[in-house]
């Protein structure tokens, strides 16, 4: 079985002593590509840089919403020139966060949208933060020219069914990952296994948000079977059936190589 972890955070300090040795428990583990995520213009760098040492690695770029407040004059032009990149699949971490309160709310729209409208130029896809602020997000994603659709992923989906059949509607995949282990998410679960195999995406969100049985441990990206295999559970269906479609998916959502 091969799998494809959509959303990990391998610049972060937590690999920084063994970074190496993750990526290859992860390749050991059935893992054939990981995207590695930006949220800061330093952390785009960063994941563009590993990209560059490992193959399986590639890498999206953006401004997380948490972080807008903090972007320099000039920092989104140079992320639009990271874009460029040769292994860069994807834009964001983009989106809304009215759980914490870093940066302003229209801060954060403005740069949603900035994303967005890259995407729409580039065909790259982006990536969805959405925390909070379901209401708010559907919002701006409708308010996006509907004469395609969208090109993206709700990364750590965790709304309702109602929710999640707006995001179908408008084209998006829908990102799962350990929090759908955890025993109080039953909800949650029923979502997951209500969603059309063909739209679902597996990712660890490593270093955080590990599943069970290592819930509160530092996650990594060998760890999304973990996800996938409760997918299978929730779904009635087998891992290899899991691995198939998360994979083809996220190849095709992210035009990875496969």
């Amino acid at each position: 079985m091969e799998w494809i972890d959509t959303h990990c955070h391998l610049d972060e300090d937590a690999f920084t002593q063994d970074c190496a040795d993750v990526v290859q428990r992860a390749v050991d583990s059935g893992v054939v590509a990981m995207v590695a995520i930006g949220i800061t213009l330093e952390s785009c760098r960063r994941v563009i840089e590993l990209t560059e040492r490992f193959p399986q690695v590639y890498a999206t770029v953006g401004l997380h919403p948490n972080y807008v407040s903090a972007a320099a004059p000039g920092d989104w032009e140079q992320i639009v020139e990271l874009a460029k990149s040769p292994k860069v699949v994807g834009l964001g971490e983009t989106g809304l966060d009215k759980y914490w309160d870093h940066s302003p709310l229209e801060l954060q729209a403005d740069y949603f949208d900035r994303h967005l409208a890259l995407s729409r130029e580039t065909g790259l896809p982006f990536v969805v933060h959405c925390r909070e602020s379901e209401t708010e997000v559907v919002a701006q994603l409708r308010r996006q020219p509907q004469d395609q659709p969208l090109n993206g992923v709700i990364h750590a989906f965790c709304g309702s069914a109602d929710m999640a059949t707006i995001c179908l509607d408008l084209g998006l995949y829908l990102g799962f990952g350990g929090m759908v282990t955890f025993k109080k998410n039953e909800a949650q679960r029923q979502v997951a296994a209500g969603i059309p195999l063909d739209r679902v995406l597996i990712e660890t969100d490593a270093p955080y948000l590990a599943p069970t049985p290592f819930r509160g441990k530092r996650n990594e990206p060998a760890h999304v079977r973990l996800t996938a295999a409760c997918l299978a559970e929730i779904r009635q269906t087998s891992k290899e059936e899991i691995a198939d479609a998360t994979t083809a998916n996220a190849r095709r959502l992210f035009r990875l190589p496969g």
